[in-house]
């Protein structure tokens, strides 16, 4: 099955008067028919910057320096601004992390949904309308012939997030990238959010790349998780396996950083110790070695390749079972942290 997104070997860089900055680095991952896909990572991971990518929305001088991007079997990293013009919107749909960014405030609702629609799809004027009215009833808008003439300030922050759900949702569109959709709603009106994109998702058919730092929002919608650290892949899995069995140290203090309802109250949070390094600062080895419990000689030298963890992939020297062993302090630390550490040739099994 071809998926109806590719993304290989993407590679994003900044130019600047200092040099050039990578902020994406030999990213790879694919998001097939109907799947929700999370990306997840601390702030200034890469996760906007890829989807700004996906789209050709870079902000310059940033620009795609290698890899590629297909949309089904086209390739449309390289397309001209028109052409990625008529794709954004028709074939892929975008939802933002704050909605009153996404919606013309001197506009009608009905006129922001039908202009979409008219935009995109041969239909007349009076079809659109149907359809605009028909999208606010799918996303939850109550009476919702009334408020196709309502403008965006007569919305409550959760009932502007629908409007742009439905803003995405006006073309039939393959491929839908929310980042960070609920980032700026109350709580229940997150669940409440989170709940109608995958149902909506999963009753048309539309793949979903899910923008998020937040691992609850991950763990409730996606179906595979991407975690990125400094514009790298981190790893990549199932969401079950990823959240009850991170196979990579960042992974696993992104799980232990996160509350548990089950846990002792007077218990801290474990932490992970240190900051995201600025674009100009990533090592040449595992950009997250500065960081990390359970470093060892080779970390700072060279790069990891994505090694096969169970039916997850993860960038990390202790997964590689071709190359030289990790000293034993950092395989026993890894094994007691829940960090799969397979046999090495000529190791008795761990």
């Amino acid at each position: 099955m071809t998926p109806t997104l590719s993304v290989q070997n993407l590679r994003v860089e900044i130019p600047t008067r200092r040099g050039v900055l990578v902020a994406i680095d030999d990213l790879s991952f694919d998001i097939a028919p109907g799947e929700v896909l999370g990306m997840v990572g601390e702030s200034g991971a890469g996760k906007s910057i890829t989807g700004q990518s996906i789209i050709g929305l870079l902000d310059p001088p940033a620009r795609i320096a290698g890899g590629e991007i297909r949309l089904g079997s086209e390739r449309i990293d390289n397309l001209p601004p028109p052409a990625m013009r008529r794709i954004r919107g028709k074939r892929v749909g975008m939802i933002f992390q704050d909605p009153l960014t996404s919606l013309n405030p001197l506009y009608r609702i009905g006129d922001q949904l039908t202009e979409t629609i008219l935009t995109h799809q041969r239909v007349s004027p009076k079809a659109a309308a149907e359809k605009a009215e028909r999208l606010l009833v799918e996303v939850g808008i109550p009476a919702a012939g009334a408020r196709l003439s309502a403008y965006p300030h007569q919305f409550s922050g959760g009932m502007r997030q629908r409007v742009v759900i439905a803003l995405a949702l006006a073309a039939d569109p393959e491929l839908i990238i929310a980042d960070e959709p609920t980032t700026a709603l109350d709580v229940s009106v997150q669940a409440q959010i989170i709940a109608l994109i995958r149902r909506l998702c999963k009753e048309r058919g539309t793949s979903v790349m899910l923008i998020t730092h937040d691992m609850g929002v991950i763990a409730e919608t996606a179906d595979r998780v991407c975690v990125l650290y400094a514009g790298r892949l981190a790893e990549l899995g199932a969401v079950r396996d990823v959240i009850r069995h991170p196979q990579h140290p960042y992974t696993h203090g992104l799980m232990a950083a996160i509350p548990s309802l089950a846990g002792d109250p007077d218990e801290r949070l474990a932490q992970i110790p240190g900051s995201m390094p600025r674009l100009g600062a990533i090592s040449a080895g595992c950009a997250f070695n500065p960081r990390c419990s359970f470093r060892f000689e080779r970390c700072p030298a060279e790069r990891p390749g994505i090694y096969e963890a169970g039916r997850s992939q993860a960038s990390c020297f202790l997964l590689d079972t071709g190359g030289p062993a990790a000293p034993e302090s950092a395989l026993a630390a890894a094994s007691a942290a829940g960090i799969t550490v397979r046999a090495r040739p000529g190791e008795a099994n761990r």
